[in-house]
C-alpha cells in the first residue's frame, strides 16, 4: 500500500495570473487553503500560503549576517563601474541554456497575446533586458499579427548576438522583431529604430532589479520617453526577502537589499512602495495593492537553485488563514526592526528621482505580490518565494 507522502500527487496546472486585477473581488480561483500542516505534500498547488510564524526570525539573522561582511568599498566601485560587462560574461558562458523560454507571461499578461491577435493592427512592443530572447521568441512564435513589431535591447552584446543568431530572428512566421545593443539606464539616448512616443507595450521582467538605484530615474525617464501616450509597462521582478536575498553570503551586501552575486551581476530586492515611488512618485494606496495567489509548485521557475540558507528556512507554515480573512491592504508583510519610518523604502525615493520628468508620469493598474512555496518533495524542503509584479500605464 502506498503511503500518501509517497504517492505524487497528480499536478495542477497554473491557468490563472499569480496576481489579479485590484478590481476584482475574490482571486480567480482560491479555494485550496492549506488548514492542516500535515497536508502540505498532499497537493502540488495551494493558495495564500502566508510565510511560517519564525519567518521574522530567519530574515532578521540573514540580514544581519550579510551586514557584518559587507562588499569592500573598492569592489563596490568595481561591480558599479561596468555592469554589462559581467553581464556578457554570464550570457558567453550559459549562451541561451540558463532561463527557460518565459512562456508564463502570455498567462500573467493577457495583453501580450491581444497584441499577436491577426486583428489587433499595428502594435510595437519592445522587450526591456531581453536576454537570449526567452520572452521575445515564445511571442514571436505565438503572433498571429502581420504588424506587430518586437524590438529586443539589453546592455549585453553577447546576449543580443543570441538573439540574432536564432533562427526565428532572421525569418520570423508572422511579424517582425529587431535586436540591438541599449543600456536602459543611458542618458537621454533612446535604443536604435525607436522614435519618442511609438511604443505600446514594453516588457520590463527581473530587469530594474539589476540597475543601481542611481540608475532608476534614468530607467523611468526613457521608458516613459519611449512609450505612447496610454502606452503599458508589464513588470516583474524580485521581491523583498525572498529566498534568494535571504542566501546570500558574506562579502555579497553592496547597500541595503542590494547586492553583488557569485558570477558578479547585480540584484535588488523590492518592496511593493518601493515600486509605486519608481513609477508614480507616491506610495501606493491599499487599494492599489493586489491580493497574492500562493501555490505549491516542484520547480523554481527562474531555474535558480533551490537549496536553503540554512535550517530555519524549512520550518512548516504554521497558523494558516483563508485569504478572506487576510487584510490584503498589508500584503502580509512581516514587521521587521527599522531605523525609521520609511526604512522600507530606498532613500533616493525620498526625494525625486534624478534625471526623470516630475511625476505623476505613470499610474498603477496592476500591483501585487507573488508569494510562492517551492517544495523539494525527495528532500522535504520548502522554500518561500517573493516576486512583484505590476501594470503601469503611461498618463494621457
Amino acid at each position: 500500500m502506498t503511503s500518501s507522502l509517497e504517492a505524487k500527487p497528480v499536478r495542477i496546472p497554473k491557468l490563472s495570473s499569480s496576481v489579479h486585477d485590484i478590481n476584482a473581488e475574490k482571486p480567480p480561483f482560491g479555494s485550496r487553503f492549506l488548514t492542516q500542516d500535515s497536508d502540505v505534500w498532499t497537493q502540488n498547488a495551494w493558495d495564500h500560503v502566508p510565510p511560517p510564524e519564525d519567518q521574522t526570525e530567519t530574515i532578521t539573522a540573514s540580514l544581519a549576517r550579510q551586514r557584518l561582511a559587507p562588499v569592500p568599498d573598492d569592489d563596490k566601485k568595481n561591480y558599479n563601474a561596468k555592469p554589462a560587462k559581467y553581464w556578457d560574461n554570464f550570457y558567453k558562458t550559459n549562451a541561451d541554456n540558463f532561463f527557460r523560454n518565459r512562456k508564463w507571461l502570455h498567462l500573467e499578461f493577457p495583453e501580450l497575446l491581444a497584441a499577436a491577435e491577426p486583428d489587433a493592427g499595428d502594435v510595437t512592443i519592445c522587450e526591456i533586458g531581453c536576454g537570449a530572447g526567452n520572452a521575445a521568441f515564445p511571442l514571436l512564435t505565438a503572433n498571429q499579427n502581420p504588424n506587430l513589431i518586437i524590438r529586443a535591447y539589453d546592455y549585453s552584446t553577447h546576449a543580443v548576438k543570441l538573439v540574432q543568431t536564432n533562427a526565428l530572428y532572421s525569418s520570423p512566421p508572422v511579424g517582425k522583431i529587431e535586436a540591438a545593443v541599449w543600456d536602459l539606464s543611458s542618458l537621454d539616448t533612446l535604443p536604435p529604430g525607436v522614435e519618442p512616443g511609438t511604443v505600446d507595450i514594453i516588457i520590463l521582467v527581473f530587469v530594474l532589479s539589476a540597475l543601481h538605484p542611481d540608475e532608476w530615474g534614468k530607467a523611468i525617464a526613457n521608458i516613459h520617453k519611449m512609450l505612447k501616450p496610454g502606452g503599458l509597462v508589464l513588470f516583474r521582478d524580485y521581491g523583498r526577502h525572498d529566498l534568494t536575498q535571504l542566501r546570500f553570503k558574506s562579502g555579497r551586501l553592496l547597500e541595503d537589499n542590494f547586492y553583488i552575486r557569485g558570477d558578479k551581476t547585480r540584484v535588488y530586492f523590492f518592496e511593493l512602495d518601493e515600486l509605486a515611488l519608481i513609477f508614480t512618485g507616491s506610495r501606493a494606496s491599499p487599494a492599489q495593492k493586489t491580493s497574492t495567489m500562493t501555490e505549491i509548485v516542484d520547480e523554481d521557475e527562474d531555474n535558480e537553485p533551490t537549496s536553503l540558507p540554512a535550517p530555519s528556512q524549512t520550518a512548516s507554515p504554521a497558523s494558516h488563514t483563508p485569504a478572506d480573512t487576510l487584510d490584503l491592504g498589508s500584503d502580509d508583510t512581516l514587521s521587521l526592526p527599522s531605523s525609521g519610518p520609511s526604512s522600507d523604502v530606498h532613500h533616493n525615493l525620498l526625494r525625486p528621482l534624478s534625471h526623470c520628468p516630475p511625476h505623476p508620469l505613470f499610474t498603477i493598474e496592476q500591483l501585487g505580490v507573488d508569494r510562492r512555496l517551492l517544495v523539494n518533495r525527495k528532500r522535504q524542503l520548502k522554500m518561500y518565494r517573493i516576486w512583484m509584479q505590476g501594470k503601469f500605464r503611461k498618463a494621457e
